[in-house]
């Protein structure tokens, strides 16, 4: 089918081709939810574009209202013939209570979207939605691993270290995490560092308000001898308690802690970088000499904002699920959206999913019937 041309089934409506190549074929094909950002499917395509600039072996499957993103995708060229278009009849609103979506959300793009994942057709779905919403959708279509409590969004944090970030779980999925938690979030972030990051051998550390092993409550206590006891036979390396000044450190590689900490710490740095921003901006315009200094100092000006855009590191990864979700920021545009893309791609090029219940199987003994083969990790 040409890029211009419609074909109804049910719900589906097909743009550029009668659908992405599920078997035989060597693509990736990424599940996206087209309607969820806070800027429109417009900001999302336009980031479906960077993509494949940078990957021409990929193929989407574009979840949301089929008439206006096949107009938005046939004036992009280079997205022809690689979008399957299925048509949603609703959408899920920022505001919408995960309850009610879990409920009443099917037929909305991001049910699709997760739906595609679900039933093999596609290996990544990426959303800029309603985060809640979409990780009650997530559990309710794909499941918990075997062996997984609570599953975690695990991101990537502008680090001192050589690969340039680090992982930390879990920044918002659920605010409690009991020990046995704590280390199944160590075994999956450190999955996440050997497949996002190519570390063999992640260090991973459990935030604390000390480092000294006699500090905090008694569940980090024990979650501490948990995951120090899990380090050997799972291939990480335990740095022990860390502190909020090593997130970003070269003392690890993966900061482990509970969703309300991490949520916490998430959106105190992103505060706190909008704010140095604009003292630097204003620094910068305050006199006629300090804007004569800026213009010296552009290139070195640039290269910092490329090093802490978020947008550049745009894309929470949903651990512990029957498959991969990417959350990406609700306000993201071009870059924050081709950045989801980018994390979506890497981690269903390397088998994430079956490598990561491969290493929640090995720290969960107790559950005979979860064992997976570990030589895929």
């Amino acid at each position: 089918m040409t890029a211009g041309q419609t074909q109804t089934s049910g719900q589906e409506t097909g743009s550029g081709t009668s659908g992405p190549e599920t078997h035989g074929s060597s693509r990736t094909i990424i599940s996206i939810d087209a309607m969820g950002g806070d800027r429109g499917p417009a900001a999302v395509v336009a980031g479906m574009v960077k993509s494949i600039a940078e990957n021409p072996d990929i193929r989407f499957i574009v979840h949301g209202d089929a008439p206006a993103l096949t107009r938005l995708i046939a004036k992009r060229k280079r997205l022809a013939g690689l979008c399957d278009v299925r048509h949603a009849e609703k959408i899920v609103s920022m505001d919408d209570k995960p309850s009610q979506v879990m409920r009443h959300g099917k037929g909305t793009s991001m049910w699709g979207a997760i739906d595609s994942v679900r039933n093999g057709e596609a290996t990544v779905a990426v959303s800029c939605g309603n985060t809640g919403a979409l990780m009650a959708v997530s559990m309710l279509r794909l499941r918990k691993m075997p062996g997984v409590s609570r599953p975690a969004i695990g991101i990537l944090w502008p680090s001192e270290n050589p690969q340039g970030f680090n992982v930390m779980l879990d920044v918002g999925a659920d605010v409690r995490a009991d020990p046995t938690d704590l280390m199944q979030y160590a075994l999956m972030g450190a999955s996440y560092a050997r497949n996002g990051l190519k570390l063999a051998n992640p260090r991973i550390g459990l935030l604390n308000v000390g480092t000294e092993e006699n500090k905090g409550r008694s569940g980090l206590k024990e979650a501490f001898d948990l995951i120090q006891n899990a380090a050997t036979n799972n291939k990480f390396t335990f740095t022990g308690f860390v502190e909020g000044g090593d997130i970003p450190s070269t003392r690890v590689d993966v900061i482990v802690t509970d969703g309300f900490t991490g949520n916490i710490a998430l959106k105190t740095a992103e505060g706190t970088a909008s704010f140095v921003r604009r003292l630097i901006q204003g620094a910068f315009k305050y006199s006629l000499l300090s804007r004569i200094g800026a213009l010296f100092a552009v290139t070195s000006l640039t290269r910092l904002s490329k090093r802490i855009d978020p947008r550049r590191v745009n894309g929470g990864v949903f651990l512990g699920l029957n498959g991969t979700v990417i959350k990406s920021h609700g306000d993201a545009d071009a870059i924050g959206v081709s950045a989801a893309i980018q994390l979506a791609i890497q981690l269903a090029k390397s088998g994430f999913t079956e490598k990561l219940a491969a290493r929640v199987a090995s720290g969960t003994p107790e559950r005979e019937d979860t064992k997976i083969d570990q030589t895929k990790e």
